[in-house]
């Protein structure tokens, strides 16, 4: 196996609002209840992972009316979860996805620092922008903002709220602060102290031009979509390159994207199962979803095991709403039929095969050597798990795959320190008083 001299950093995803969820699977739990969350971040703390990690919607997606199949009706507030789960881990970050666009920085800056008390250093916050008036219906101020606009609020959120983070004085005394800028204009005094970590770890998710800039300039860790080794290496390249002019050195910023894996006792074996769980995860009704994403028409009638559509995609449609449209309808539609075309597949099985996100597929110890070559090959610093099953989905990984990268000595064999940025080898954020 190969042997890397860089550490691996490891984090878990808590599944349901991507396509990967299995639902129907007779070991599929809950994904609302308390249990669920806790088992899931249980198993990452036993395997040493560096955080647990929390995605969230502030809507419910449709499209043609009809509620996103795969959305989660009642998934609670990740804040709130993420305290609950401060009281039965000891070691684990705990990290939320909070949205920049339809918050305010005072708040959410109390909030994330007092998550930082609760769990003593362990709390993050993964920084998004919302992209469209769908989700702005649920709040007072509606509307949206262009992707211009987005990054720049998001970047004054976050700068803002360090500015508040750092209000209190390393030993403990608060000064009061002012901050006037195009998006906010705040003044006062913060009522947290400095948390354990001086600020909680912040990470971004962002894959644009914009979003990637954006990370560079403020984020401690960068979540992406690049689970393919040479896009990995374009992007850590990309990326890393950027930090030089915003005075940051290459090790302040862990580039980790998220991922997906099956085992089998053998790599074959391995190959069967994710046959098995690509056809869960693209059930009939999913497969026509993803059609009509594309196509932007009601195709609720078309016959999932026939071809595809004949007419075209209509590409003045919008996408379903409460999503981000990727890449133009008529390329994919294109690609998609010569795929069908070249294979001989129906609709479902086009779909199964154009957007399958099964990223390490193997026994073991492929998965582990695959897991490796990324990081020696400057294609990730480490990955953000993404398990096809609610809770339990982590459990082999923890118990047959950690144990080999720990083995070679690509994995700790135990936590170094008590906070998310010792997991991270993040230096503390230099008191800016």
């Amino acid at each position: 196996m190969t042997t890397t001299t860089r550490p691996m950093h490891l984090a878990a995803h808590f599944p349901g609002v991507n396509n990967t969820t299995v639902w129907a699977d007779p070991r599929a739990g809950s994904q609302i209840d308390f249990s669920s969350f806790e088992h899931l971040a249980r198993t990452a703390e036993r395997g040493l992972f560096d955080f647990f990690f929390l995605a969230e919607g502030l809507r419910l997606r449709e499209h043609h009316g009809r509620i996103h199949d795969l959305d989660v009706v009642g998934r609670p507030e990740s804040l709130t979860v993420l305290a609950a789960l401060a009281s039965v881990t000891h070691r684990i970050g705990l990290a939320a996805t909070v949205n920049t666009t339809f918050n305010e920085p005072y708040e959410l800056a109390r909030r994330l620092a007092t998550l930082d008390h609760l769990s003593e250093g362990r709390a993050a916050w993964n920084a998004v922008t919302s992209p469209d008036a769908f989700t702005g219906e649920n709040f007072r101020r509606g509307g949206y903002l262009d992707r211009a606009h987005r990054y720049t609020r998001a970047a004054e959120f976050v700068a803002t709220a360090r500015e508040l983070w750092d209000t209190w004085t390393p030993d403990g005394t608060p000064r009061p602060f002012a901050h006037h800028g195009r998006h906010f204009g705040i003044e006062g005094e913060f009522t947290v102290p400095r948390s354990p970590q001086g600020h909680p770890v912040v990470i971004q998710a962002g894959d644009s031009a914009e979003g990637r800039e954006f990370a560079a300039s403020a984020a401690d860790v960068i979540f992406t979509r690049h689970g393919i080794l040479e896009s990995g290496r374009a992007f850590y390249a990309d990326v890393k390159a950027r930090l030089a002019k915003h005075g940051r050195g290459r090790d302040e910023l862990r580039i980790m994207p998220g991922v997906t894996f099956v085992l089998g006792d053998t790599d074959a074996e391995a190959q069967e199962r994710a046959a098995e769980i690509r056809l869960q995860q693209i059930s009939p009704q999913n497969a026509i979803l993803a059609l009509e994403q594309v196509w932007g028409r009601d195709l609720a009638g078309h016959d999932p095991d026939g071809p595809l559509p004949a007419v075209d995609p209509d590409p003045g449609a919008p996408a379903a709403r409460g999503r981000v449209a990727h890449g133009d309808p008529l390329e994919t539609a294109a690609r998609w039929r010569a795929l069908s075309e070249r294979k001989g597949l129906s609709t479902r099985q086009t779909v199964i095969e154009a957007t399958g996100r099964q990223s390490f597929v193997g026994s073991p110890r492929t998965v582990a050597e695959r897991l490796m070559e990324f990081v020696a090959a400057d294609a990730a610093d480490g990955f953000v798990l993404v398990p096809h099953l609610t809770p339990g989905g982590l459990d082999e990984f923890v118990d047959r795959v950690v144990p080999l990268l720990q083995e070679r000595g690509a994995f700790r064999s135990e936590y170094g320190g008590p906070t998310l940025r010792s997991h991270l080898g993040l230096a503390e954020p230099v008191w800016k008083g």
